[in-house]
């Protein structure tokens, strides 16, 4: 072997470990608050804060909900979701979900494959459950600076394992589904439940359950007052595969 294969040989293998090593310092740092604005345990524990307040008859009637944002949101606890929303969110979202830690290398792999290498625009996503929860909790604006915009989203993965971390499975997808905005004033799934079906979340049948999950993917495009065709395209697609409760 020549003297210049074996420089190039080396010349690799020291960018190798120099960009492994350079990735662990990233992540370590983002970890322990040096780069980025990684929430602190306090944030972590207390995740969501602004919930309408309820006011209730004496006989256990809803009157209404006060709110001073527009976060019209009123808590839902796991036990008051339809199973039918359960399953379609993971048979959508994240089919994993009860596998990963916060990041499903597997799906991650593939949407770099797909988008980088072989440019497809129908990719599928690598985020899962709960790195969507990191990023509307903590990273959904766009950072300005390009700096900024590279650490975003390793700053969603440290925070989606720091999720995993403090909270169970169950806690995750409660918190995704009382966070996310299924617009026109309907901020979590009690409020959309209420918006576009009149019911409970724990009333929702396979078709409302999968309506709501599917506007997950884009709650303007596949929203059902507004584009209803497309949303009731969307439903029927999502609820085929959906396993019915056992």
């Amino acid at each position: 072997m020549s003297k210049t294969l074996k420089r190039i040989i080396l010349g690799l293998w020291a960018l190798f470990v120099a960009g492994i090593l350079a990735v662990y310092l990233i992540f370590t740092g983002i970890s322990r608050g040096w780069i980025g604005n990684t929430p602190s345990i306090d944030d972590l524990e207390n995740p969501i804060d602004k919930f309408a307040t309820q006011i209730i008859s004496a006989d256990g009637v809803l009157l209404g909900t006060f709110n001073n944002s527009s976060d019209n949101r009123v808590w839902v606890g796991f036990d008051e979701l339809s199973p039918y929303l359960v399953q379609a969110l993971v048979a959508t979202e994240d089919v994993r979900f009860q596998e990963h830690s916060g990041i499903d290398l597997k799906a991650l792999v593939r949407a770099v494959i797909k988008r980088v290498i072989l440019q497809q625009r129908s990719a599928g996503g690598g985020s899962t459950i709960t790195q969507q929860l990191a990023k509307q909790l903590y990273t959904e604006h766009v950072e300005s600076g390009a700096v900024r915009r590279a650490l975003q989203k390793p700053s969603e993965w440290v925070v989606a394992v720091k999720l995993e971390r403090y909270y169970t499975k169950e806690e995750i997808m409660t918190l995704y589904l009382n966070k996310y905005d299924f617009v026109h004033q309907a901020v979590g799934i009690h409020s959309a439940s209420h918006v576009y079906f009149g019911k409970l979340p724990s009333e929702l049948n396979i078709e409302e359950a999968a309506t709501l999950v599917g506007m997950c993917k884009n709650a303007s495009r596949l929203n059902p007052k507004s584009y209803p065709k497309r949303s009731s395209l969307d439903r029927k697609s999502g609820s085929a595969g959906m396993p019915r409760p056992i």
